[in-house]
């Protein structure tokens, strides 16, 4: 009698380690999914894109509090957000996420901006954008994943808040910038122990 309820208890706890393990493994959804095909924001722009899960950095911090996420235009000049607000406060340092080539370290309509030309991505190769940054990087400079590019700037952010608004495009097309991303680094979560008994 002892040993059935002490096999039925393991039998339990063996399910509920691999249930565990299946969900904190499992692809993210649709829209998130690294690989996943991303629709483009202007129907005559590139056809849509593949991306690969290349990044190995958040822009800024560790994982930092999307405060509005990819909302895609149906039309070239329809109503979107062709990126990802990240929450940081001003001086915030800014990484690159990935491997790559700045391709612009400058102000656009008064906004600082930089650029980054992922390495690998094919032609025309995937590109980064972050701002409103104060850069600390120049055009031409080859980069690392986790590299400080610049920092948060005070002024200039379209968020109530500050915030870092990241984006990511090949040729003319917008996709989803947090697709870059592989799901140990989207979904990690604070390391939880899992009791034996």
């Amino acid at each position: 009698m002892r040993a059935n309820r002490c096999a039925r208890v393991c039998a339990r706890l063996i399910l509920l380690v691999i249930v565990t393990a299946t969900a904190l493994l499992a692809p993210p959804p649709p829209l998130l999914a690294a690989g996943a095909p991303l629709a483009d924001t202007d129907a005559d722009a590139d056809p849509p894109t593949t991306v690969p899960a290349i990044g190995r950095a958040w822009p800024v911090g560790s994982r930092p509090r999307v405060l509005r996420g990819w909302d895609p235009p149906a039309t070239v000049y329809g109503p979107g957000h062709r990126g990802v607000d990240l929450a940081a406060p001003a001086g915030t340092p800014v990484r690159a996420v990935a491997r790559g080539r700045v391709a612009f370290a400058g102000r656009v309509a008064g906004r600082g901006v930089v650029s980054v030309d992922l390495t690998g991505t094919g032609d025309p190769p995937l590109r980064t954008t972050y701002e409103p940054v104060t850069a600390a990087v120049e055009e031409g400079e080859e980069v690392e994943p986790g590299e400080v590019i610049g920092t948060v700037d005070a002024t200039g952010s379209h968020c109530t808040a500050t915030c870092v608004h990241w984006g990511l495009r090949r040729g003319e097309g917008y996709v989803n910038p947090l697709s870059l991303l592989p799901p140990w680094l989207l979904h990690r979560g604070p390391s939880r122990l899992l009791p034996l008994a």
